[in-house]
C-alpha cells in the first residue's frame, strides 16, 4: 500500500503557487521576533498574574467577595500588561508603518516616510535612563530634520539586547518594506 505523503518522488501539484494564507501584505505583521528579555519579562508577569489569582480565589473563599475583586482586577491589570509588552515593537504592512509603545502607539503612512535608516548614535539601554552606544533605526517623516524622532529599534532595547545580528535582520527588512512600499519622488 502506497502512502504518498511519506514519499520523496511525489509529484508538486500547481496548488503550490497559492500565495500562503500568512503572506497577506494588508495585515500589521512584526517583521522580527520578540527578544529573550521581553518574552521572559511578560513570561515573569503571567506568573505573577497566576499568583494573583490563586490569592483572589482563596480570598474569595474566605473573606469578602469586595476584597476578591479587588484582587481579581489587579490580576486583570498585570495580564493585560503582560500582553501589552508582547505587542511593543515596530509593525509594517502595506498601508504604513506602526511603533508601538507600552502605552502609545504611532502609525505613519508610507506617505508620510521620508526615510527609515540604521544610524550610530547613543542610545537607552533596556528603555532605562542609562544610554550606551549603539546602533538605532530611526523614522525621519516628511519636513521633518533627518536626526529627529524617537528610536524604533535599538541594538540595546529588550529584543535586540546581545543579538546584533537579530538587530541587522529586522533592521534591514523594516527598510525593505520602506523601500517597496514608500512612494519615490523623482529627483
Amino acid at each position: 500500500m502506497p502512502l504518498p505523503f511519506l514519499t520523496a518522488d511525489r509529484v508538486f501539484e500547481a496548488a503550490d503557487d497559492v500565495p500562503l494564507p500568512y503572506d497577506d501584505r494588508d495585515r500589521w505583521r512584526r517583521p522580527y521576533r520578540p527578544g529573550p528579555w521581553r518574552v521572559g519579562a511578560a513570561a515573569l508577569a503571567l506568573l505573577l498574574a497566576s499568583f494573583v489569582l490563586f490569592a483572589a480565589v482563596i480570598i474569595a473563599a474566605t473573606a469578602e467577595p469586595t476584597s476578591a475583586g479587588v484582587v481579581f482586577g489587579l490580576a486583570l491589570l498585570v495580564i493585560a500588561g503582560a500582553l501589552r509588552l508582547l505587542r511593543v515593537g515596530v509593525w509594517v504592512s502595506a498601508r504604513g508603518l506602526r511603533h508601538v509603545g507600552f502605552l502609545t502607539t504611532r502609525t505613519a503612512s508610507w506617505d508620510q516616510v521620508a526615510a527609515v535608516r540604521t544610524v550610530q548614535q547613543p542610545v537607552r539601554w533596556l528603555g532605562l535612563p542609562r544610554t550606551v552606544q549603539g546602533q538605532a533605526l530611526l523614522l525621519v517623516r516628511q519636513g521633518q530634520s533627518p536626526d529627529g524622532g524617537p528610536a524604533l529599534l535599538t541594538t540595546h532595547n529588550a529584543d535586540f539586547l546581545s543579538r546584533m545580528e537579530a538587530f541587522d535582520r529586522a533592521a534591514d527588512s523594516v527598510e525593505a518594506w520602506a523601500d517597496e512600499y514608500r512612494p519615490h519622488v523623482p529627483r
